[in-house]
């Protein structure tokens, strides 16, 4: 008996995965609304149910962040996820406008392909498998080698949750024989409908290259920009809960922070005193040759660690209530991991004159990593936040919250989502908080509602409304006063209203409600005008 090579092996495997999987999705493509919806509220419970249990085995299987952190994470994806999707209509007639005859259909897109993170392996999995059901598809993941042991569990928990609940074998599922080629397999089947690709930079691009439409996350480099009129203390805040939340892997997380130079004093005093550290020219040598690879890519061996572990590693001490380090900047490149995203408790920091060359600053920063991505304002001020949504190049700028929990919609209303698209700008198909809605096509139906005769017939120009200013014209030529006296007395009413609304009718009120109440004659109107008139140039 001949056994294959393990590459064939996979290759083998991601082709069963297609097949199994196309034919449930034809199959759950049928199911109503109501059913998907009971499908996914299973799912959604069973995940939270495991979140410590996923969590803990994440952070001991990759190193990265906190266990505690992680937990946070799996609810956030199981349990909000589905608190925000549970309402959407995606199946079947999801919007019918009987007034404009208009009527949208949902429509599956079919197999999806999931590319699985390192840095939130079992959150991903659960968040995806939720849009992609809703919206009547079936999902395939490859799992990142270095988390293959809890993304498979949380694979296995969604797995059978779905088939309790009564959703075909082969719905979701993913691969166990983790190599280069079965992924390849999977993006470049003709059965897969989308690749829904969260990952480091080289799979996303190969996402894209394959031909399959993909949509996708980018890398991160957001600034926090501190303005004059902030809560320092707020922000400072917000901005150390952010980056050392699961010890900052999430890409929407700050990666620097811009402070107008009259407050400097204020905000270096105050992140002291919340624990960081700022580190000397040195310190900052020492910790810059080791956040980058030679490559320039991140150093995975950095990722989700302690601000302790990295000076450490560096080679310097800091005190042990360091939460995390600064580096002050005045420079952007690419070789500056400090203009750079950081996946760990690291800031660059930057001082600015005013807020306007803080605005300089941002764009700079974005330009070099982290276009279309996110920035985070900490300000009291409107009419910054306005110049900043209106001119900055990203799709999620945050106000006084936490970048990482504000970006994927805990601390804010935006659409919860672990997948955050970049849009053109980044290099990416869509600038969304990525959900159900992105991953099924809208069928449109149309009523006709006018005929090519209507099409070719002249429309009337609209006459702009203004004041006469001759009366050349009779007013009897006025086809409102050919109709019988009975006709127009009603009119008294509105007339009346206007002649108490303005003073400059006071003196023909009486006037105006008796014309309205005898009848119409030539005498009486030119009367009436002309009393107006009179008033009216005064």
């Amino acid at each position: 008996m001949t056994t294959l090579d393990p590459d064939l092996q996979s290759i083998q495997q991601a082709r069963t995965l297609i097949k199994n999987a196309k034919q449930a999705q034809l199959l759950f493509a049928k199911y109503s609304q109501e059913k998907i919806d009971g499908i996914i509220k299973h799912i959604a419970s069973e995940a939270a149910r495991h979140a410590e249990e996923l969590a803990k085995m994440a952070h001991e299987e990759t190193g990265f962040g906190n266990w505690q952190d992680k937990v946070l994470k799996n609810i956030f994806a199981s349990e909000k996820v589905f608190e925000h999707i549970k309402d959407l209509k995606t199946i079947g007639i999801i919007r019918d406008d009987q007034q404009n005859k208009v009527m949208d259909v949902g429509v599956p897109l079919g197999v999806i392909t999931a590319l699985v993170p390192s840095t939130n392996p079992t959150s991903t999995i659960f968040y995806k498998t939720l849009i992609a059901l809703k919206a009547g598809n079936a999902i395939i993941f490859s799992p990142h080698p270095n988390a293959r042991q809890c993304s498979q569990r949380a694979i296995e928990i969604v797995k059978q949750a779905a088939l309790q609940a009564g959703a075909p074998a082969g719905i979701v599922d993913g691969l166990t024989q983790l190599t280069l080629e079965a992924t390849k397999a999977l993006m470049h089947s003709k059965d897969v409908a989308l690749i829904l690709a969260t990952g480091g930079e080289g799979m996303v691009r190969a996402a894209y290259s394959s031909g399959t439409p993909t949509i996708s996350g980018g890398p991160g480099n957001g600034p926090a920009f501190i303005e004059r009129s902030a809560n320092i203390q707020q922000a400072v805040k917000d901005i150390i809960t952010s980056k050392t939340f699961d010890n900052g892997v999430i890409c929407a997380s700050e990666q620097s922070i811009i402070v107008e130079k009259c407050i400097y004093q204020d905000v270096h005093r105050e992140l002291l005193a919340q624990g960081c550290y700022f580190m000397n020219d040195d310190e900052s040598a020492r910790l810059a040759n080791i956040l980058l690879r030679p490559n320039g890519m991140i150093n995975p061996e950095v990722v989700g660690k302690t601000a302790i572990y990295l000076s450490e590693r560096a080679g310097f001490c800091v005190p042990s209530t360091t939460r995390v380090l600064i580096s002050l900047q005045n420079s952007v490149s690419r070789k500056n991991p400090y203009a750079r995203e950081k996946l760990c408790p690291v800031l660059g920091l930057y001082i600015e004159e005013d807020w306007m060359s803080a605005c300089d600053r941002v764009v700079e920063l974005l330009t070099n990593e982290g276009l279309g991505h996110t920035l985070v304002i900490h300000t009291q001020n409107q009419q910054v936040i306005r110049e900043f949504a209106l001119q900055k190049p990203v799709h999620r700028i945050l106000i006084n919250t936490p970048a990482a929990l504000g970006g994927i919609g805990a601390t804010t209303n935006l659409i919860p989502a672990l997948t955050l698209g970049c849009g053109a700008v980044g290099g990416g198909s869509s600038s969304d908080n990525v959900g159900p809605m992105n991953l099924l096509n809208v069928r449109k139906v149309g009523y006709g509602v006018r005929s090519i005769e209507d099409l070719r017939q002249p429309q009337p120009a609209t006459q702009p409304c203004s004041a006469p200013t001759s009366h050349s014209t009779s007013i009897f030529d006025d086809i409102r006063f050919a109709a019988p006296t009975e006709a127009v007395a009603p009119q008294a009413a509105p007339a009346l209203l206007y002649a108490q609304a303005d003073d400059r009718f006071g003196a023909v009120t009486r006037a105006v409600v008796n014309a309205a109440a005898n009848d119409i004659t030539e005498e009486n109107v030119e009367r009436i005008i002309t009393e107006v008139l009179g008033r009216l140039s005064r």
